[in-house]
């Protein structure tokens, strides 16, 4: 884990050049005295910084180990992580400083701990027997490298193969060797002339702990006896060896090979195997040997009491099955079954009833870890149904693209859309319950739902519920279900913009109380969906095409080249494109063959079903304007009680009401400014606009950090045509990599940056929107990636039936403001200093017919505006707060003056900016490129917080990382996992109980009955004393330069993690740990203590059937 510094600012004061910006405060405001003084709550000791939870499947998973006592599964990864899964709900996070790959797992059974052996040859010892495991011991193996570990079931000797074919023996309480080293010359002797290469195998004779089965990888297998130091047994066969496995009764054992082969050995004939089975291998007439197949990399060989063993293995396809997906192979009796998997197999373990290796091991399901999924077959079931996997694995079904965050939603939102979630299900599952259920869950203190949604490359979107640290899909909604699919690559549209993923979401826009939803995606196009939970067959998918360019021509006036900004609106009905505009310049272009007025997907002109759930109400897109596409989609605003959607890019605004489905903006950027514009853009000749129109684009959330010049922010970044959104979010590509690299046109500078001003931020809101206003009024505050903030006022019709029949009214204001920076997120302030959401319309079902008197109501019925003091009075003013990649400005309003500035960063940029309420306050929070995560209070945007979380690695981060209410925020950590924090004080010390139990104390099951007849003619299991052979009494110590010891931080780094911040907290770990060591050793003495009353037991009893054997029954 990643240890940061955390430096809680004190109030007033900040890092580097926040306080400069202090400096000029008391300049930024004149009429700062008139300003009413606002109580502000919110201080420093309210912020602290600690991760929380992450969800999802691990990524690059490359270990897997299970508890069969606990109910616990393990699983470690290539980048040294470790994620341990238990009940649905209990689920940890692990890192190993190291970040090595993990390539080993094995759990002390019913212990509390788990031994990991890594690919930098250590090993570490894990306690788990606290809410956040933390190493207690490592061990550092210096002259060899670590191939293959394992540990017999209640043993505390650990045994460990090397690349060398040596095995060390590993004392795992005190994590020392031991002196006993079994070599590889020794274990061979004359068997072989040649090296047999590195231990690919360990274990025990089930019956006999003091028999030793030694795989090597050239194909030799040697039965070392423990007691005698020499080999019993040697098996040779010519092919490599991946794995082997014991029948139970230690009488058999099976091998898996390099060829495809299996082959089963009696233990005490090595000559030759008693039987070779190739499961996919063509048999051939002539008895020759099958064609050799692929590698059968595991093999695993379970026992059942009343039927056939099972043989599990994964791999050994022929050669000639090309294209075929990965198999696990179930063999039982005379049946195989071949399950096939969406993923390459990473490993596999069999769930079995008991921990004995010596006893029938009834095998009930097989856990398989895929590259991207874990699956888990029911044994028991005809035709082995998977189980339904309760843990949220799925997020990366396809790319996560973008992500929103929304904590303390409506409380009926998470039960609505679970219960529309429901039904899209998949059947045929296993009947039974999920198997890994150890562990307990945590108390969950906090009680307010918490919702995440996930945009993806194939055009879906994902709500889960977030609520109380667990995860947990509720629906699944397919946006691409609207356009028509072009079935192979030949059939596509010549009209895409995006080489590959042509729905991905973009940008994501959702009113809780509403339930309105609004997507922009990747090929220029927005959706609108309501809610509701009834099905509706559409016949005609209402759509819009909206023809937004921006061209400076020949001409004095800058809006020559322009759209009018009212194109013919297209009724929901008939839904038809909207008529080419007459403009010589697009006729005569689309005349030479151009793509003109075409946009780049093509709804569907069939019925569309749409089930309960969100239903498209409206499909606006962008179209090509004379051989140019539609640029993509920079930010996007819906609002229900205004009925309006709107959204820009780097050429200009459009806003659709979708209630009259009508287009009442449509204007290029620099028409917004009037005669305002602060640049004096130039005309210019068309042909040079025309040709790098597609090439420079200022697009915001493509942009990427380029690392000669960290201190430009994303939005300057120059971008190609062809864009690729979603493929930087996808693991296979590196960051480096950017569309900006594969642009088509070096002329970019022919259009200088001002020209190219897209619009990055945009928020509907009830404020003044001239200095001259007496009241609130409903407008749109407009940010552009050029730092301005410009105000767009809004006349709405009366509510009712003439909202569906009068024309909304817009109108630029003429209201102009100025920041360092693009425009990242904006937000209003009552007088109080309280946040002013915007207005919302509280959800009803749409699909239901009314009744007259409730037709009555809805006609009366006024928007909600949810401001606490929502009777403005004309008296009191409003606070506008602007946050952007340089600075934030809180404005008073309608005076429009500046009250006050603060200068987050000179050096870097913000690349997410939100404004959050925390502990009954409001703060703005902020998340820098240069990896240091701020909070200012508000209104006066004094420095609360500066911590350094961690670097921009990459443009996942950058896109997914946002704050939301109460402290939370989250990220996309890697392309399968999302990473949850906290930035609250309250939510750190809390965070202790909210997380779950992964140890609860569980009896371990009695060992299996040795039976009459073995227990009179010997056979049963023979134990040996280990202590006695491997201790340091007998086998001295070992080579001090063999493997270094390191003391792990014991418990310490759990409570850090926790971020509790108390000593008391961490002496009761210490305390715990010690009273644990203690126990241990009590425990060992309990069980001396009963060995030696038993040892006395079986004495008298022999004295005493000594002393009665002689006498009859009767005479007792």
């Amino acid at each position: 884990m990643r240890k940061f510094n955390i430096r809680k600012v004190l109030d007033g004061l900040t890092a580097g050049s926040s306080s400069a910006s202090q400096q000029q405060q008391p300049q930024q405001h004149p009429s700062g005295n008139r300003e009413p003084e606002i109580q502000e709550t919110l201080q420093s000791e309210h912020f602290q910084l600690c991760k929380t939870v992450r969800h999802g499947f691990p990524y690059q998973p490359s270990a897997l180990a299970f508890d069969p006592v606990q109910k616990i599964l393990a699983v470690g990864t290539q980048t040294g992580a470790l994620r341990l899964f238990g009940r649905p709900g209990v689920e940890c996070y692990c890192q190993h400083d190291s970040g090595a790959a993990v390539i080993q797992l094995q759990f002390l059974i019913n212990e509390g701990a788990l031994v990991s052996a890594l690919a930098d040859d250590t090993l570490h010892l894990w306690n788990l027997r606290q809410k956040r495991p933390a190493i207690l011991h490592s061990l550092k193996f210096c002259r060899e490298r670590v191939t293959f570990c394992h540990l017999p079931f209640q043993s505390k000797w650990l045994y460990v193969g090397t690349e060398r074919g040596n095995i060390h023996i590993v004392n795992v309480e005190s994590f020392t060797l031991s002196g006993y080293v079994i070599m590889w010359n020794k274990a061979i002797e004359l068997s072989s002339k040649s090296h047999p290469g590195p231990v690919v195998h360990i274990s025990d004779n089930p019956m006999d702990e003091g028999k030793l089965l030694i795989g090597f990888e050239s194909g030799t297998v040697v039965l070392w006896d423990l007691k005698s130091k020499k080999a019993d047994y040697r098996y040779t066969y010519d092919e490599a060896i991946h794995s082997v496995a014991w029948h139970h009764e230690g009488k058999q054992f099976i091998c898996s090979h390099s060829d495809g082969t299996l082959t089963i050995w009696n233990v005490r004939s090595p000559a030759k195997p008693v039987q070779t089975i190739t499961p996919h291998g063509k048999q051939l007439k002539d008895g020759k040997k099958p064609e050799p197949c692929k590698p059968i990399l595991k093999v695993e060989f379970r026992t059942t009491r009343s039927g056939e063993p099972f043989i599990i293995l994964s791999g050994g396809l022929s050669y000639d099955t090309v294209g075929r997906r990965p198999c696990l192979t179930v063999m039982h009796g005379k049946s195989t079954a071949v399950l096939e998997m969406d993923y390459s197999i990473v490993d596999f373990l069999t769930l079995c009833e008991t921990p004995y290796p010596n006893d029938f091991q009834e095998p009930y399901a097989v856990v398989v870890l895929l590259e991207k999924d874990l699956v888990l077959i029911d044994l028991a079931q005809n035709g082995y149904p998977i189980f339904e996997n309760p843990y949220p694995l799925s997020i990366h079904e396809s790319p996560v693209t973008c992500c929103e965050y929304f904590a303390d939603c409506p409380v009926d939102l998470i039960p609505a859309l679970y219960s529309v979630g429901a039904r899209q299900k998949r059947q045929g599952y296993s009947k039974k319950e999920w198997p890994i259920n150890g562990g307990n869950w945590g108390l969950g203190a906090q009680s307010y739902p918490e919702i995440i949604i996930t945009g993806h490359a194939d055009g879906s979107v994902k709500f889960w519920d977030a609520s109380a640290i667990t995860l947990q899909v509720l629906y699944k909604l397919k946006t691409a279900k609207v356009f028509e699919k072009s079935r192979n690559k030949d059939d596509r549209p010549n009209t895409d913009i995006v080489d590959e993923d042509p729905y991905a979401i973009q940008i994501i826009s959702w009113c809780p109380e509403s339930r309105m939803l609004c997507i922009a995606g990747v090929s220029a196009h927005v959706i609108i969906y309501r809610f509701s939970k009834q099905e509706v067959i559409t016949e005609v998918i209402p759509m819009l095409e909206v023809r937004l360019l921006y061209e400076i021509n020949d001409v004095e006036t800058p809006e020559g080249e322009q759209a009018p900004p009212l194109p013919t609106p297209v009724g929901g009905a008939n839904p038809q494109p909207i008529p080419p505009q007459s403009h010589p310049s697009t006729s005569s272009s689309s005349s030479d063959g151009l793509r003109d007025n075409v946009p780049c997907l093509k709804v569907k002109n069939s019925p569309l079903k749409q089930s309960p759930g969100y239903q498209t109400e409206l499909v606006i897109q962008l179209v090509w304007v004379g051989g140019e596409p539609p640029q993509q989609i920079t930010s996007l605003a819906v609002n229900s009680s205004y009925g309006l959607v709107v959204f820009g890019n780097c050429n200009g605004i459009a806003m659709v009401d979708y209630l009259q489905k009508a287009v009442l903006l449509n204007l290029g950027t620099v028409e917004l400014y009037g005669s305002n514009d602060p640049y004096r853009r130039e005309p210019r000749s068309p042909r040079k606009s025309r040709q790098p129109s597609g090439a420079g684009l200022c697009d915001i959330s493509e942009g990427s950090v380029i690392p000669e010049d960290r201190c430009k922010s994303p939005t300057s970044a120059k971008m190609s045509r062809k864009l690729s959104l979603p493929t930087d979010l996808k693991p296979d590509l590196d960051v480096k990599d950017n569309s900006f690299s594969r642009s088509r046109s070096s002329s970019v500078t022919s259009i200088d940056k001002e020209s190219r001003e897209a619009i990055s931020a945009l928020h509907f809101c009830e404020t003044f929107t001239r200095k001259a206003d007496s009241a609130p009024s409903p407008c749109l505050w407009v940010g552009t990636t050029l730092g301005t903030v410009l105000v767009i006022a809004l006349n709405l019709p009366p509510g009712g039936e003439q909202r569906l029949l009068q024309p909304v009214i817009v109108s630029p204001s003429g209201t102009i403001l100025r920041l360092k920076g693009a425009i990242l997120r904006m937000a209003f302030l009552d007088t109080t200093g309280c946040l002013l959401p915007p207005a919302y319309e509280a959800w009803r079902e749409h699909n239901v017919p009314e009744e007259k008197d409730e037709k009555e109501k809805l006609k009366k019925r006024r928007p909600v505006s949810v401001s606490p003091s929502s009777s403005q009075e004309i008296s009191e003013n409003q606070y506008a707060v602007i946050c952007s990649e340089k600075q934030a400005k809180v404005i008073s309003l309608p005076t429009q003056n500046c009250a006050y500035k603060q200068n987050i960063t000179e050096t870097s940029f913000v690349l997410r900016g939100d404004i959050v309420t925390l502990s009954n306050s409001i703060c703005l929070a902020c998340f820098c490129a240069n990896g240091h995560i701020m909070t200012f209070s508000l209104p006066s945007l004094r420095p609360l917080l500066d911590v350094y979380y961690l670097p921009l690695t990459n443009m996942r981060i950058a896109r997914t990382f946002c704050f939301t209410n109460n402290g939370q925020a989250l990220y996309l950590v890697s392309p399968t996992e999302i990473q949850r924090l906290t930035y609250s004080q309250e939510t750190c010390e809390n965070l202790q109980e909210m997380l779950g139990e992964l140890f609860t104390p569980v009896e371990t099951p009695e060992a299996p009955n040795r039976g009459f007849f073995k227990g009179l003619f010997g056979g049963g299991a023979q134990s040996l004393d280990r202590e006695e052979l491997f201790g340091e009494s007998s086998s001295g110590k070992a080579s001090r330069s063999l493997a270094q010891h390191i003391p792990g931080p014991g418990g310490i780094e759990g409570v850090k993690g926790a971020a509790s911040g108390v000593v008391g907290e961490l002496a009761r770990a210490r305390l715990a740990l010690d009273e644990r060591g203690q126990k241990l050793g009590d425990l060992e003495e309990r069980t001396a203590a009963m060995l030696s009353s038993a040892d006395s037991f079986s004495k008298h009893a022999h004295e005493m059937m000594l002393k009665y054997k002689d006498k009859k029954w009767y005479q007792f």
